[in-house]
């Protein structure tokens, strides 16, 4: 029996007496502390490292052995009961401090919201986004290629010959053929063009242009599929060019419709409906004779004017008319360039400048105003 465990004797009154004290006054000053910073005061001087809790670990080597086992357990419990009453009340304090944030910053939903500065869309990408809506509603897809573009490309397959003044260096941005590097096999980049078919841009030697026009995706598209094909290649161009009405950089969104038996009647019945769709259903056309190397016949399309409505104005120089854009049907060269047979198909191309649309629609002087990123002349579209 001398190895029986000793049973646990009562605690002694005076040690009761303590543990309530202590219990008492944590809570007490738990409950009283009107604010975070003295929540945490009152932590340290109960709960720290030298506090009153803490301290009545360091009677149990005093206390007789009978008593050490039921006393640690009270101590213990009695700090997890504390631990429990400190963090509600800090979730008490929190949720205080936030009543009284929200009551301090009640708003009044009679007064007027604060107007948001919203930012606007620059005026040649939303000419060239509805001019690009307007085709697709008529059927066209749109199509897309590189900027640095081959000569081939650019001109042999348009029907430009290596002589024709579009290939002088005062129009033309000749690249260094390095900068094209390899095309992935299988991307339109990557059709083989044999070196004797291209040609030569006259006083300067290399194959490899900043496009001048848009017209080398429709010729990428014909190589990549047969007929028939309608797609619209809206897009950036460069010409080495700057005045008032142009610049080195600008915008085109050229046309292209290859089928059997397509005609110059379909053509003017598309380009009508689309300039009735951008300017409006009183809006006229007018077909004149011209010349492209890449169509033929070819044709000026001008529109009654949009600001005097064809009674001649200074926009217009009197004459009543504005010209916009050129068209014609796809010269048979063309076709043979990309292996379509032109006994067997037809078609029609149609290209203009997205820029000169845009100063049409929005009363626009001079081109440049486009690129000079003023906020002042930019926040009026």
């Amino acid at each position: 029996m001398g190895n029986k465990e000793q049973e646990a004797i009562p605690l002694p009154d005076e040690v009761q007496k303590e543990l309530e004290s202590v219990r008492a006054a944590a809570s007490a000053d738990f409950q009283a502390a009107p604010d975070t910073q003295a929540l945490e005061a009152a932590r340290v001087a109960h709960l720290g490292m030298k506090g009153a809790v803490t301290k009545l670990f360091d009677r149990i080597p005093s206390l007789p052995k009978e008593q050490r086992r039921l006393f640690g357990q009270q101590a213990n419990a009695l700090r997890a009961e504390l631990e429990r009453a400190l963090e509600e009340r800090q979730k008490g304090l929190e949720h205080e401090a936030l009543e009284r944030e929200l009551k301090g910053e009640r708003l009044d939903v009679t007064l007027p919201g604060r107007r948001q500065h919203l930012g606007r869309r620059h005026p040649v990408s939303r000419t060239m986004d509805d001019i690009s809506a307007i085709f697709t509603r008529l059927g066209f897809e749109v199509a897309q290629g590189p900027e640095i573009e081959h000569d081939f490309f650019n001109f042999e397959a348009l029907n430009i010959p290596p002589d024709h003044p579009a290939r002088d260096m005062q129009d033309t941005f000749w690249v260094q053929k390095e900068t094209l590097g390899p095309a992935p096999e299988g991307s339109q980049e990557s059709f083989k063009v044999d070196p004797g078919t291209l040609g030569q841009p006259g006083p300067t030697e290399g194959t490899v242009v900043l496009r001048t026009h848009t017209s080398p995706v429709q010729i990428r598209t014909m190589l990549g599929r047969k007929p028939p094909v309608r797609i619209i290649a809206p897009g950036k161009v460069y010409r080495c060019d700057s005045d008032v009405t142009h610049t080195p950089m600008f915008h085109q969104v050229e046309g292209l419709l290859v089928d059997k038996g397509v005609t110059f009647a379909e053509l003017k019945g598309t380009l009508g409906a689309f300039v009735r769709a951008l300017f409006g259903g009183d809006t006229k056309t007018r077909f004149r004779p011209s010349y492209f190397p890449f169509t033929e016949p070819s044709a000026e399309i001008d529109i009654s004017c949009v600001h005097c409505k064809g009674a001649g104005c200074r926009i217009c120089k009197l004459t009543g008319w504005l010209e916009i854009l050129g068209a014609g049907m796809v010269h048979p060269n063309v076709f043979r360039a990309v292996g379509y047979d032109p006994a067997e198909v037809s078609g029609f191309a149609f290209g203009l400048g997205v820029e000169r649309i845009a100063m049409l629609r929005y009363g626009v002087d001079d081109l440049r105003s486009f690129f000079e990123n003023d906020a002042r002349f930019l926040e009026q579209f």
